[in-house]
């Protein structure tokens, strides 16, 4: 082999050797004009989920203790509302703007980038929501709800509670009386540390009489997932699944439906049996 052909075979090995280290920061600096566009994105999608599918809670004070604990988060469902009622027992997650004041006061922001950090801690749950509360719902709209009855316990519709399996060890059903009727489109909350919690039974003298409007519940709690070792699901309870509470609650408005309707259906028959005479 000459000493040209030599030379020659070795300009094309160093021009094939320069190539793909050239591609390689063209790849690299892709990347990097790509990743504002990337970030864009995410914090896009993670708003829309945020707004209406699934958002993460931190759990900032003991109210919902032992069944919730301090630092704990947990997720959020906001589309289980649109496909049945809220149902006693469901833990909820609801806002308190304009009325409920917070359980635990955090710092404003002072100035927009700080605001911008806030609300997005806010919406992966690494942050507390100032004014997010988080509560089991013991009546809903038309229930009676009394505390206590001869053995102390919160009945709803005569019905009494048993409430050992999420009350918190020593706590009692209630310090404070309180005897509600819910009215049309509210809910009566309370928090599963009876003596730490300021529930609805906190806020009586309030308008609604401590019960918080339905359209404020953000969503339904239904498992924990942070920290990894208090991994678990919120399911409802089984005393709420008592067949006479079911029966009182959910049966008493068809009843009187049905007991409205068949005077009607009876007088407008009457009505028109005379008009054939």
């Amino acid at each position: 082999m000459t000493s040209e052909s030599q030379d020659n075979e070795v300009d094309v090995v160093a021009e094939d050797t320069q190539k793909p280290a050239k591609g390689g920061k063209d790849k690299k600096g892709s990347f990097w004009k790509e990743l504002p566009v990337l970030v864009v994105v995410a914090l896009v999608l993670a708003f829309l989920i945020k707004t209406f599918v699934i958002q993460a809670f931190y759990i900032p004070s003991e109210s919902m203790e032992n069944t919730l604990l301090i630092n704990d988060r947990v997720l959020v469902n906001k589309l289980v509302y649109h496909t049945r009622d809220i149902e006693r027992g469901d833990v909820v997650v609801f806002s308190g703007v304009d009325s409920w004041d917070g359980e635990v006061r955090l710092q404003e922001p002072t100035n927009p980038v700080a605001g911008f950090f806030r609300w997005v801690g806010t919406a992966f749950g690494v942050v507390p929501g100032e004014k997010d509360y988080i509560k089991r719902v013991i009546g809903v709209a038309g229930d009676r709800v009394r505390c206590c009855d001869a053995k102390g316990r919160v009945t709803v519709n005569g019905v009494p509670l048993d409430e050992r399996s999420y009350l918190h060890p020593g706590d009692v059903p209630s310090d404070r009386p309180f005897d509600v009727k819910v009215p049309e489109g509210r809910l009566w909350v309370m928090g599963d540390h009876r003596r730490v919690s300021q529930d609805s039974r906190a806020h009586m003298g309030d308008p609604g009489g401590g019960t918080i409007p339905v359209d404020q519940v953000v969503g339904r709690a239904f498992v924990i997932v942070w920290p990894f070792s208090r991994f678990d699901t919120l399911p409802i309870p089984e005393t709420f699944a008592q067949p006479a509470l079911r029966a009182l609650g959910g049966a008493t408005p068809m009843v009187a439906g049905f007991a409205g309707a068949v005077p009607l259906v009876l007088l407008r028959r009457r009505l028109a049996a005379r008009g054939k005479k």
